[in-house]
């Protein structure tokens, strides 16, 4: 009977903060080996031991190959230590050939056919191999087995035991494995196996099975570090071919923990609210005061776990082809037009460049021709004089024509671009998009003219020709937020060693700063508060009774004419008065269908998450009768001084 070959396993765990992984032994069955065949003899001393004679003729004959053991990736894990990728120990199923290797071609095809059939029967999967790939493994690798099934469930591990085989082989891998399923998907990405089971000649430091590799995203972006150091096997074979000793001489060692910003809880309410919300969409929360990247979810999602150990190729082109792009991390990678959201910018623009004073009126009519063409506001009457804060609020087209063209194009896009508009945030995942902020160069390049007034009035709704990323305007509203630090987005604290060391760390840090005259932002959070708060604003739907929300809503087309589809936008940051969390949500409308709004769409999305994040405290006063602790209005509620509202029904919507 065949003796079994021990490895070392490493269990990863994850307690808290500090990421810890344990190591324990493999338990193995003797039917759970890599190397030997059956008719093996025992060997006739210890593993390792010499038992070759000092011959020419006994050297010539014997071999010795000395194989790679591939490490398990390290973890990657929640703020809090909570575990997004692990490795656990799987099992292939494999056949072991009798050593020596003396099979002639009818041999090894009877021997086979009988392993294969068996096999068939006990996983009940449709196993198969060529007569090439058989006699090309035998010829070249016959002293290892000849993997025929991968990744077994645990009742065909059981199974395969049961058979006390010498055969029908397991062979323990180490396999990636994503406990939360599709959560947060897109952003740790897959370790997808590199390349495939090997078939050349065996030689010294081939690894016993295909290693992983990340693909995608932070499982690639950390694949060095998460990477661990490869083992080593010392396999011997006496003169006659049969197996003498074999002997772990150095375990694998785990790869390097990577600990990330993400919120695992305030994760799943995204995606709960985006499940729930749209076909399609992002949305973004980070904190406003930090920069760190707490939520980044993209809908629909993708489970890492159909790429382990591999996809198959009907199964990756039915997610490719499919119109809703699940591949697509719409959060950091897809950039839409920003609609009525960049009219915040627009607006800020306009005050600091002191073209526009917070308190001027503007009339705000139902159209406005400028040049030979006719601009519209969504409302098809006119609204009368309007100051800024009056304008943002019911989001009037008209005013923000006047104070886009009063201005000029070069303050808006400068002050874009110094809230990280137009640029990417430097997340370290691959393809983030820049987005895009028109400038003179680009009108140029593009168009061969500089800006007209109708560019101008279109950049000043945030139509035309601009992109941002739901990130972006995350990060935006976070500068707006806190004061005017534009903050490096984060997304990894930190890289860990197995003993919890820090390896690399990531600190907070400013990108930059934009100088905000104090009136200026005085006016453009009021602005923010009534857009969420007062009757006349377009995001009543993401109003909380006791907390005060900030924010602006936005609608936007973009595509052809005959597959025109529509984003529907709500950004901001709560509690107004002491900011904690910036955000952005985006809904993908389908295409051709108008009735598409960031008042309707989007921000009840947010205002669903923001009701968990900020829970309506229950408090019971037994020497208060109900009626008196319900005797005033709800809307004329206090909160730390400021008046607090009731959502109240949305009177309008923007186009």
């Amino acid at each position: 009977m065949h003796r079994t070959i021990l490895l070392t396993v490493f269990a990863l765990a994850a307690h808290g903060q500090n990421v810890v992984t344990q190591v324990q032994p493999l338990a193995v069955n003797k039917s759970e080996i890599s190397l030997p065949g059956p008719g093996a003899p025992k060997p006739v001393a210890t593993p390792g031991a010499n038992t070759f004679q000092p011959t020419w003729e006994t050297q010539k004959g014997a071999r010795t190959y000395l194989l790679g053991i591939p490490a398990p990736r390290g973890q990657i894990v929640d703020r809090s230590g909570a575990p997004l990728a692990q490795t656990r120990v799987s099992y292939n199923l494999g056949i072991a050939f009798p050593t020596p290797l003396t099979f002639d071609a009818a041999e090894l095809k009877r021997y086979a056919e009988q392993q294969i059939i068996l096999a068939r029967t006990i996983t009940g999967r449709p196993i198969s191999v060529t007569e090439d790939q058989l006699l090309k493994h035998y010829k070249n690798r016959g002293v290892l087995p000849l993997i025929v099934a991968q990744d077994l469930k645990q009742f065909e591990v059981e199974r395969i035991k049961q058979q006390n085989s010498d055969a029908l082989v397991l062979q323990p891998v180490y396999q990636r494995w994503y406990p939360q399923g599709d959560l947060a998907g897109h952003v740790i990405g897959y370790a997808g196996r590199a390349g495939k089971m090997p078939e050349k000649v065996i030689e010294n430091n081939d690894l016993l099975w295909p290693d992983s590799e990340g693909r995608e995203g932070l499982e690639q972006m950390f694949d060095d570090q998460l990477k661990g150091k490869v083992g080593q096997l010392n396999l011997s074979f006496d003169p006659n071919g049969r197996k003498a000793s074999e002997q772990v001489l150095l375990p694998p060692s785990p790869g390097y923990n990577v600990v990330t910003t993400l919120d695992l809880g305030l994760q799943r309410m995204c995606e709960d609210a985006l499940a729930k919300g749209c076909k399609r969409g992002a949305m973004v929360f980070v904190d406003a005061n930090y920069g760190d990247v707490l939520a980044l979810a993209s809908w629909p999602p993708i489970n890492p776990n159909w790429f382990v150990p591999n996809i198959s190729q009907a199964d990756f082109d039915a997610l490719r082809l499919s119109p809703e792009n699940p591949l697509i991390p719409r959060a950091y990678r897809s950039a839409y037009p920003p609609g009525s959201t960049f009219k915040t910018f627009v607006g800020l623009a306009a005050m600091q460049s002191g073209k526009v004073e917070p308190d001027d009126t503007f009339n705000c009519p139902a159209a406005l021709d400028i040049g030979n063409l006719t601009f519209r506001n969504w409302k098809k009457e006119g609204a009368g004089e309007l100051s800024f804060v009056e304008a943002l609020t019911q989001s009037c087209n008209t005013y923000f024509y006047q104070i886009g063209l009063r201005t000029g194009a070069r303050p808006i896009y400068e002050t874009a671009f110094s809230l990280g508009l137009g640029v990417r945030t430097g997340i370290p995942l691959a393809a983030e998009t820049s987005g895009r902020i028109p400038t003179d160069d680009y009108m140029l390049k593009v168009y061969k003219r500089k800006f007209m007034p109708g560019d101008i009035a279109n950049l000043s709704i945030g139509q035309g020709d601009t992109l941002i990323s739901p990130l972006q305007m995350a990060q935006a509203m976070a500068a707006i937020a806190n004061g005017g630090t534009l903050l490096q987005m984060r997304l990894v604290q930190q890289v860990q060693s197995l003993d919890s060391a820090i390896v690399t760390a990531y600190d907070p840090r400013a990108r930059g700063v934009v100088h905000i005259d104090k009136k200026v932002l005085t006016a453009l959070r009021k602005a923010l508060i009534d857009v969420v708060n007062s009757g006349s604003g377009t995001a009543g739907r993401a109003s909380l009774d006791h907390i005060t929300v900030a924010g602006k809503t936005g609608t936007a087309q973009w595509g052809p004419k005959n597959n025109e589809r529509t984003a529907a936008w709500f950004t901001g940051f709560a509690p107004a008065d002491k900011p904690r969390y910036a955000f952005a949500v985006l809904y993908e409308g389908d295409a051709n269908n108008d009735d598409v709004h960031g008042g309707t769409q989007a921000a009840p999305m947010i205002g669903q998450v923001l009701k968990q994040l900020f829970p309506v405290e229950k408090k019971v006063k037994k020497t208060k009768k109900k009626s008196e602790e319900t005797a005033k209005p709800a809307e004329e509620k206090i909160e730390d001084g400021t008046p607090v509202r009731r959502a109240e029904p949305v009177k309008a919507e923007e186009n």
